[in-house]
C-alpha cells in the first residue's frame, strides 16, 4: 500500500502523538510499505527533512484547550496540498487528531484515497457540551463526511468522535517499542528514587505530589524526587519547596530521549499524577516494560492502562494521605514490588507495536473497502 500518516503536530518537537506516528512510520516500512509522514514545517526551522516527511505549510506555538503548549498547522498551501496528492497517488491517508486545525481538514477536502482516522486526545472533564459543540461541531460535521475508517487509542478517546457518527469506533491503544524500552535490573541504593517526567503545567498534578513527597520524608527520610521536565509551573514548585523545606529535590528541565531513558533505568518508583487531560498514557508503558513500579493519577486515561492487579498504581492525588500511603507501599513493600512487575512485565507484550500495526493494517482494509461501497453507490 501507497499510505500517508498525516499529523497535524510539529513532528520535530516530542509528544505522544508524534511518537506514535514516527513508530507506526516505522513499522508499515519494514512490512514493505510505501509510507510518507504528513506534517507542517515549523516556522523557521533550517533543519534537514527527511525523505520519508512530506511537509505541509507551516506550524507555530499555541496554546491547546487543555493548557499544553504545543506546536500545531498554522498556515496553509492549498496548491502545494494538492500537487503533493496527485504526486502520490495514497491508497490510504491516516489522519491522527483530524479535529486540529488545520492541515487535516485542507487535504481530507481533497482526499481521492480511503480515509482513516485516530483520536488520541479525551476532552476534558468540565468542558460542557455547549461548549464544545461551540468550539468544534460545525468542523468535525465537515470531516466526518469524508473519514472511511475510525479509531481511537482508548474509550475515553473516543468520546469526543461518538457524539458525530453511527459507525464503530475501533479502539487501537498506543504502543511501545519493547526493543527500545527493555526491562532493567534495578541496582540497589541506600537512597530511594520517585521519578517524574512531563510538563510542569496544572493538569499535570505535580503541587499534589510533591506535597505527598514531603509527608514521605517525614517517616522515610532516604527517598529522592527527580523532576524531569519544564514547563510554565516551573518557578512556582521550585519556590513551594524552598518555602515549605522539603528535601531532596532535584529539577532537571527539559531532557533528551537517551536521559530519559537511563533515569527509568536508574530509578525505584515512577509517578505520574496527572490529574486530566490524558487518553492513554504512554510514559506509564515505557515505565512498565523497564520494570519500572509505578503510580499513577486516577484520569480516565490512565485507568484505561491500569487494568487488572495494576489497578493499585492508581490513586486520587488530591487525597494526600491515601497519595502517601500509595507512595509508600509501591516503594518499599517488596511483595507488593514483586506482584507488580510480575503482572506488568505480561501486560505490556501486547502494546508491542508489531501488535499495534497489525490493527491499523486491518482498519486501512475497512477504510478501503468503505471507499470501494461508496464508490459504487
Amino acid at each position: 500500500m501507497r499510505i500517508g500518516l498525516v499529523c497535524p503536530y510539529n513532528m520535530w518537537g516530542g509528544g505522544g502523538v508524534q511518537e506514535c506516528v514516527a513508530n507506526i512510520q516505522k513499522e508499515l516500512t519494514k512490512r514493505g510499505h510505501y509510507v510518507r509522514i504528513i506534517t507542517p514545517l515549523p516556522r523557521g526551522y533550517k533543519g534537514p527533512v527527511p525523505e520519508y516527511i512530506l511537509t505541509a505549510g507551516m506550524s507555530a506555538n499555541m496554546k491547546a484547550f487543555i493548557s499544553t503548549q504545543t506546536q500545531l498547522s498554522a498556515s496553509i498551501d492549498t496548491d502545494a496540498i494538492k500537487q503533493m496528492l496527485d504526486d502520490e497517488h495514497f491508497d490510504v491517508l491516516h489522519f491522527h487528531e483530524p479535529w486540529v486545525p488545520l492541515v487535516s481538514r485542507q487535504i481530507l477536502s481533497r482526499s481521492t484515497s480511503a480515509n482513516a482516522a485516530t483520536s488520541h486526545a479525551k476532552i476534558p472533564d468540565g468542558l460542557t457540551p455547549k461548549a464544545i459543540a461551540r468550539l468544534f461541531n460545525s468542523y468535525t460535521k465537515f470531516l466526518v463526511k469524508h473519514i472511511d475508517a475510525y479509531s481511537a487509542v482508548s474509550e475515553p478517546a473516543a468520546e469526543y468522535i461518538q457524539r458525530f457518527i453511527d459507525e464503530e469506533i475501533n479502539i487501537i491503544p498506543n504502543g511501545i517499542d519493547l526493543e527500545k524500552y527493555k526491562a532493567v535490573k534495578k541496582v540497589s541504593s541506600k537512597h530511594k528514587t520517585i521519578l517524574y517526567i512531563g510538563r510542569l503545567e496544572k493538569r499535570k498534578g505535580v503541587i499534589y505530589l510533591l506535597k505527598a513527597f514531603k509527608e514521605l520524608t517525614e517517616k522515610n527520610p532516604d527517598v529522592r524526587l527527580v523532576i524531569a521536565g519544564d514547563g510554565p509551573l516551573r518557578e512556582k514548585l521550585e519556590e513551594w519547596i524552598e518555602d515549605n523545606k522539603v528535601p531532596h529535590v532535584k529539577f532537571l528541565g527539559f531532557i533528551s530521549d537517551k536521559q530519559k531513558h537511563e533515569l527509568l533505568s536508574s530509578a525505584d518508583l515512577f509517578c505520574s499524577p496527572a490529574l486530566f487531560g490524558e487518553s492513554f498514557g504512554i510514559v506509564l508503558l515505557e515505565a512498565m516494560a523497564m520494570n519500572l513500579v509505578t503510580v499513577a493519577g486516577n484520569n480516565p486515561g490512565y485507568e484505561s492502562v491500569m487494568q487488572g492487579e495494576g489497578k493499585i498504581s492508581i490513586v486520587d492525588p488530591r487525597n494526600q494521605h491515601e497519595f502517601t500511603a500509595r507512595l509508600e507501599k509501591l516503594l518499599y513493600d517488596e511483595e507488593s514490588r514483586k506482584d507488580w512487575q510480575k503482572w506488568a512485565a505480561e501486560y505490556v507484550k501486547q502494546f508491542d507495536y508489531k501488535n499495534i500495526v497489525d490493527e491499523y493494517e486491518k482498519l486501512y482494509d475497512q477504510a478501503v473497502r468503505h471507499k470501494q461501497a461508496m464508490a459504487k453507490g
